[in-house]
């Protein structure tokens, strides 16, 4: 009766283990950002639903990015292998192996798409379809390889959850969520050419043409630099539609403002050179910026 226990025990433990391993290649921190900016464009959305149908889109759009976090891994898990930010994902560590993310990918993939289209509608299913194929097409096997504008293009992918938070919520398509659309692209260049720089040598072993490497260090900081600029029409724009007011503006240009400034430190540092430090420092304040932005949405919405 012990031995039984205690393999029981030892089989609930290492199932719970792998269980815990599969949800690492969904990528949870991507997935909670997803969530979280499908919830706002749900949220700021002119028609009210149920709480229970508002959860239960939100939690299969998050599948499905964790279903093209599971693909991206299953497929770059060779890349991962080489980089010390990567190297510990579940399967370089041996953990999982590539069938299993695979079949996970796939799997989460039909099953969010069709259940989305069952809870929610057509236009929310097709976008989520969209979404995860341009991913993991489009962006991780295409693009990723062969251009330094990967992250440029294949930022549309990231941008799209809000507008399916949106279209959960109206079963349309308008021009307010474009302005979620809008700063989520032009956000993410900045936010990863800064990583780039002070992990540069990670991206050189996996020979991933990230704009340091091609470009060079001045081009990067200024790309970084011109793109923090493009925020400043893209803030203004859900005021300039009548979207929000001023609540979001103000505050919102504020963070802005800081965040060119802090680009341009990085731009005016020695030519062909950056402070490291100054990198990372871009990189954690573009999270929280733009957590804030969107946070400023539900504020200007409720009052």
């Amino acid at each position: 009766m012990e031995n039984f226990r205690s393999k029981t025990k030892n089989l609930s433990q290492e199932d719970l283990f792998n269980f815990s391993e599969l949800f690492k290649l969904m990528k949870p921190r991507v997935m909670s950002l997803v969530i979280f900016t499908c919830a706002v464009g749900l949220l700021t959305a002119p028609n009210v639903i149920p709480n229970k149908d508002a959860i239960i889109g939100i939690l299969l759009v998050s599948l499905g990015a964790g279903a093209a976090g599971a693909l991206n891994m299953w497929y770059e898990s060779d890349l991962d292998a080489l980089m010390t930010r990567t190297c510990l994902r579940p399967i370089p560590a041996g953990k999982v192996n590539k069938n299993q993310a695979l079949i996970l990918g796939v799997t989460l993939s039909i099953v969010s798409v069709i259940t989305l289209d069952y809870f929610a509608n057509r236009i929310s299913a097709g976008l989520l379809l969209f979404t995860i194929l341009f991913y993991v097409f489009v962006y991780t096997i295409w693009l990723k390889r062969k251009t330094p504008q990967n992250i440029v293009i294949g930022g549309i992918a990231g941008a799209l959850p809000p507008v399916i938070g949106w279209t959960i919520a109206t079963n349309s398509i308008s021009i307010e969520p474009l302005a979620f659309f809008l700063i989520i692209f032009f956000w993410t260049p900045s936010h990863f050419w800064a990583l780039s720089l002070y992990k540069s040598d990670d991206y050189k072993k996996a020979k991933i043409p990230m704009l340091p490497l091609t470009n060079g260090i001045q081009s990067t900081k200024l790309n970084i630099f011109v793109y923090s600029l493009l925020m400043l029409p893209v803030i203004i724009f859900p005021y300039a539609i009548n979207f929000v007011g001023l609540i979001f503006l103000v505050p919102s240009l504020i963070l802005t403002l800081y965040y060119n400034y802090l680009c341009y430190e990085l731009y005016k540092f020695k030519k062909n050179k950056f402070n490291a430090k100054k990198a990372k420092s871009i990189f954690g304040y573009s999270i929280l910026y733009l957590f804030l932005v969107f946070v400023l949405f539900l504020i200007d919405k409720i009052l």
